[in-house]
């Protein structure tokens, strides 16, 4: 029985070339498959909605020195302008941080709420200063007078007035951080009502 020649080729064919061969054809497939630009790779697409926020904060993002000092300043006024707000409304949220927390807030409402002496003081120094201008030796010796009653009143007050003050801190804020909270209070107290920042938010005669 006659037997047919083999051809060489089917015999000594690398091997290598089959088993690449699908891989290709894999690639080929896969790169028919549309993917979206934004996509991670080897990740899913992402939402619409997903790659539109993308879009926009890669648009907002400054692209040179310029552009980056400008939106920085424009960040500083918004956040200034919120802030006057705030002084002038009492919103916790914007306030400097010198005048956040329940603490502050307490020491503002408790000076707020009552008569001191030391607000008065300004006015009370034009008065003593206009006297101590008039050259009437008497006259002058009253300005001097009241220079001194003046002070001692400031003085007394404060003591008292801090003093009480520190007392209702630790009976109502016993676990929380009062450091500076009673200076805050007498320096407030120092300035005319109508000019405090923040607004005062009570009324005379009421207690926080």
């Amino acid at each position: 029985m006659p037997v047919e020649p083999v051809p060489l080729g089917f015999v000594f064919r690398s091997r290598a070339k089959e088993e690449k061969a699908p891989a290709t054809n894999a690639a080929v497939t896969d790169s028919k498959q549309p993917r979206d630009p934004q996509a991670p790779k080897g990740r899913p697409t992402p939402k619409r909605s997903e790659a539109q926020s993308q879009r926009r904060s890669v648009a907002q993002t400054p692209t040179n020195r310029k552009d980056a000092a400008k939106r920085q300043r424009e960040e500083r006024r918004q956040a200034l302008e919120r802030q006057r707000q705030a002084l002038a409304s009492g919103d916790e949220r914007y306030l400097p941080a010198r005048d956040k927390g329940p603490v502050r807030r307490y020491a503002r409402d408790w000076v707020d709420g009552r008569f001191n002496v030391a607000e008065f003081f300004l006015p009370l120094a034009v008065v003593i200063l206009v006297l101590s201008v008039v050259r009437v030796p008497a006259i002058q010796n009253i300005a001097l007078l009241l220079w001194l009653v003046v002070i001692v009143l400031i003085v007394l007050d404060g003591a008292v007035s801090g003093f009480r003050l520190k007392k209702r801190l630790n009976e109502r804020f016993p676990d929380q951080n009062k450091r500076g909270a009673v200076a805050y209070a007498l320096m407030r107290s120092l300035q005319v009502r109508r000019l405090r920042l923040p607004k005062p938010q009570v009324k005379r005669g009421e207690r926080p």
